[in-house]
């Protein structure tokens, strides 16, 4: 009897070398014992299309996207579930399908689930709660969506203010089309409803709650640039959730997009939550518990999405337990 042919999935972006989802989700598949590989496959702007198409091969399950590519492979898909389309407006997962018609490439993202779920276990959400993400790319607009999504208010500061004013932009052009096509469906704290496959074209089901701040134009003034430290200041003295959507702090415990200092005009409630996973606990983190505030860093995000991703890929839960020795394993080593 023939052997089946080993399936592979991949991580698709560039840099690579400071990725841990391989070690975590090749133990998620030998927990299970699936015969699959999961495989770096550093990609430029230039060959993204070229290796999107090569996952409608029959040995590909899927892919894992990461910068910079998380917006720019969406147009090479043929459908997007609500998170990736309405919620985050980026793809860092995509699914390979078999259907009568023939192959077809799903994008999800599992960035937005993963945080909420973080969230919700944190209990940070209150009404119209303020929230600063720190970033303008894939990974903000995940947490932009996310937060609009329970009903917070907000803010943005990039590197440069129109890059955040478009971010917020792109945040609230998607809810006015999630609102006209019924696109994401209303949950409170506790849970996600699960995400319908949304093509090219309308269709899903449910819409973004309304919020308080519905028009665009009204959002513009709370786009901030990094540099603009008196206006951060401002902001931060309000802000009961923060989070860090940059790379910033990648391998480097000295490095913040931020200055610490300004943590300290948070309030004494606040949350402050860094998507680096890369030293365990980023500059960031470690001035948010020097002033006395809850945080953490993007370990627990990085499992979940990824757990996430799996199931998606496999149809099987996630061994979480396996994933996360992995993981700490890994980072342990690099010490």
């Amino acid at each position: 009897m023939a052997r089946a042919t080993q399936r592979r999935v991949g991580l698709i972006g560039r840099p690579l070398d400071h990725s841990r989802s391989p070690v975590m989700q090749q133990a998620a598949f030998d927990a299970l014992r699936l015969d699959v590989r999961y495989e770096l496959w550093e990609t430029s702007s230039g060959g993204l299309q070229k290796r999107i198409e090569a996952l409608r091969q029959p040995d590909a399950l899927g892919a894992n996207v990461t910068i910079p590519h998380k917006l720019a492979v969406a147009p090479l898909l043929d459908a997007r579930a609500s998170t990736a389309r309405y919620l985050a407006g980026a793809v860092n997962t995509i699914v390979r399908e078999e259907t009568p018609h023939g192959v077809r490439l799903v994008g999800h993202n599992t960035d937005s689930t993963a945080l909420l779920r973080i969230l919700d276990e944190q209990r940070v959400w209150q009404p119209e709660l303020r929230a600063l993400v720190l970033g303008a790319g894939g990974a903000a607009q995940a947490a932009l969506g996310s937060i609009l999504l329970r009903g917070g208010l907000p803010w943005v500061a990039a590197r440069k203010r129109s890059a955040a004013r478009l971010a917020l932009e792109a945040l609230y052009n998607r809810r006015a089309e999630a609102g006209r096509e019924g696109a994401i469906s209303p949950v409170g704290p506790g849970g996600v409803s699960t995400p319908a496959v949304a093509p090219a074209s309308p269709g899903a089901s449910g819409v973004f709650p309304a919020g308080p701040f519905a028009a665009p134009d009204r959002l513009k003034g709370f786009a901030l640039a990094f540099d603009d430290t008196a206006a951060l200041a401002e902001t931060l003295a309000e802000t009961r959730l923060l989070i860090n959507a940059t790379p910033v702090g990648t391998r480097d415990l000295q490095a913040s997009p931020i200055p610490i200092d300004l943590l300290r005009r948070m309030p004494h409630d606040a949350f402050i939550f860094d998507m680096v996973y890369n030293p365990p606990e980023t500059a960031l983190v470690r001035a948010a518990h020097a002033a006395g505030l809850r945080a953490m860093g993007g370990l627990s995000m990085l499992l979940y999405q990824g757990a996430e991703s799996f199931t998606l890929w496999t149809g099987f839960e996630a061994p979480l337990a396996a994933m996360r020795r992995a993981l700490e394993a890994s980072l342990l080593a690099q010490s």
